[in-house]
């Protein structure tokens, strides 16, 4: 567990369920050791592991005492709040959001959507500089990491400019002050990186979750708050306040008489499929592409509350933009990025092959693909093995057969008859001894599997046992039962309650088993004959103890009371 990541797994929670890694699109997760951890180096912090994870052991960042501790240090603190609280707080309004978080001690707060503006502005620019054919939009962090990670070629496409949350405290250090410091509050885990990444401009990210629980722990309700003259600072925004919403930055980008081509795309799956081929095009008109990774848009974020669907919270929304101030400040906003992509140990088709042949999977037949170990494929599955990554317990056709195996080798080395039945009371596998125990006479080596399927009332006299074990889930221990000549010390037990039942025969007329008790009832004589022993010196001892202080009391009593250092009487 490391908690200073933005996303970090409780080890004591994660119960090998592989539904992180299902969730992950880029399988940035190590599974070792028998449970799942997030690698940092690999991760784009999309969030869908934390929502896949279904006993919360994928927990996010709380920056709430990093703020506090912001608050005490006499700092004013300026909070930066992403447009989409107008779906997460719906009943609040710009000036009850403001004097809430007044109330929690900020010196002001602003919309983010200021810095998105000014991120429109230069967008603006560069599509009429007509310099790159395909630009992609830099304001999404899990959108900019991924293509940083995972599509390296794309990465000069990324329009050169900070996100709307790190141009927005650029801005509000530009007109409050360096010795400020900023809180951006908003639905995106990925913004905490952003910040780790750029302390400078941001100290620390809440999401809505966190403010929803510091706000209860306060006792304080945006709705229910009189605003006062409470207002946000130093403007109210515009058409930045789209962004949260799919095709929103458009809305603004778009300029009236322009011929630039504009798209939109949301869920990292999609933009995965929208980037394929990109760097190879040369579209006769300018294309700006607006890629987000949360389906819908920034409204439905990893940290949202879920209490409403896609299509309200995006009406809300387009309810709160309000006519504002669009100008631009000029504020310079120009960032850069280069690829990054992970290191990828090489790894060959022999060693692929290796691995899949150590969880039993010899032919392309034995790849069934099913997913449960959270990858795609048994392949994909191999070259996270290979990569320190997976382990072979994660194979769930590895593991059912290898417990089949050892059950089977169990059952056929016991010494003891072993039998197992359905709910109708027909034998599902039996073991070499009941075959010979309990087979038809007729045969001289009847086999296990000659009496699979067969009803179990045909061949021994004893199933109502096993009917009454079925019905009443009930075990039955210990019970001695004869047939032909033998006693057998039976067993009887559910499997799956009431529906597969397995007995264990003992045959007690074997010379072995006689020994064998016998051997057992001779130590328990000695065991109780040692605990006799101990209890009779137990009661000598304690006997003898108080006889010494009955001896010695009589003793003080008749002695002098004074007596000189020679034991002479005074």
């Amino acid at each position: 567990m490391n908690a200073l990541q933005p996303i970090y797994t409780l080890a004591t929670e994660c119960q090998d369920c592989y539904k992180c890694i299902r969730g992950c699109p880029v399988k940035a997760i190590k599974v070792e050791g028998g449970y799942a951890s997030i690698e940092a180096d690999r991760c784009v912090f999309c969030g869908h592991c934390v929502r896949a994870c279904p006993n919360g052991a994928k927990k996010v960042r709380d920056d709430v005492r990093r703020v506090e501790r912001l608050l005490r240090a006499k700092r004013r603190v300026m909070v930066s709040l992403a447009p989409s609280f107008a779906s997460e707080f719906p009943g609040a309004g710009p000036a009850r959001m403001a004097a809430a978080l007044e109330r929690l001690g900020f010196a002001g707060v602003s919309e983010t959507a200021l810095g998105a503006q000014e991120v429109t502005a230069r967008c603006r620019e560069l599509l009429a500089s007509g310099g790159a054919p395909v630009l992609i939009s830099s304001a999404c962090p899990v959108v900019v990491q991924y293509i940083r990670r995972y599509r390296p070629e794309c990465t000069r496409l990324l329009t050169p400019l900070l996100s709307p949350m790190l141009a927005h405290a650029r801005l509000l250090r530009a007109a409050f002050g360096e010795d400020i410091a900023v809180v951006f509050i908003g639905p995106c885990i990925a913004k905490k990186h952003e910040a780790d990444t750029h302390p400078e401009l941001v100290d620390a990210v809440l999401t809505f979750e966190d403010l929803r629980q510091w706000m209860e722990r306060a006792g304080v309700k945006p709705a229910d708050i009189d605003p006062g003259d409470a207002a946000f600072v130093p403007r109210a925004a515009g058409t930045g306040a789209f962004y949260p919403i799919e095709g929103g930055m458009i809305e603004g980008v778009r300029e009236a008489g322009s011929e630039a081509l504009f798209m939109s795309c949301s869920g990292l799956r999609g933009v995965d499929l929208a980037l394929d081929g990109i760097e190879e095009m040369r579209p006769e008109k300018p294309l700006f592409l607006e890629l987000l990774a949360c389906e819908g848009g920034c409204v439905n974020g990893p940290k949202t509350s879920g209490r409403a669907g896609a299509v309200r919270r995006r009406l809300r929304v387009l309810r709160y933009v309000r006519p504002g101030d669009d100008a631009a400040t000029g504020l310079p906003i120009g960032a850069g990025y280069s690829p990054e992509p992970p290191p990828r140990p090489p790894s060959s088709e022999t060693q692929i092959r290796d691995v899949l042949r150590s969880v039993g999977k010899y032919s392309i037949e034995d790849q069934l693909n099913c997913g449960g170990c959270g990858y795609d494929s048994c392949r994909a599955f191999a070259a996270a093995f290979l990569m320190g990554r997976a382990e072979r317990r994660m194979c769930v056709t590895y593991m059912r057969k290898l417990a089949e195996k050892k059950t089977h080798a169990l059952m056929q080395k016991m010494p003891s008859a072993v039998v197992l039945v359905d709910e109708n009371l027909r034998i599902l596998e039996c073991n070499p001894s009941f075959a010979r125990f309990f087979g038809p006479s007729d045969s001289e080596d009847p086999q296990p599997r000659a009496l699979e399927n067969q009803p179990l009332d045909t061949l021994a006299p004893f199933h109502n046992l096993f009917q009454t074990v079925l019905e009443t889930g009930e075990e039955i221990l210990g019970r001695d039962v004869r047939f032909q000549g033998r006693v057998f010390h039976v067993t009887i037990f559910s499997v799956e309650l009431h529906a597969v039942v397995g007995g264990i025969f003992r045959d007690e007329t074997q010379p072995a088993v006689q020994k064998e008790q016998i051997v057992g009832r001779a130590r328990r004589v000695i065991e109780n004959n040692l605990r006799t022993v101990q209890q009779i010196a137990y009661l000598i001892g304690e006997n003898a103890a108080e006889s010494e202080i009955a001896l010695n009391a009589i003793v003080d009593s008749f002695s002098p009371e004074d007596i000189d250092e020679n034991g002479q009487p005074e």
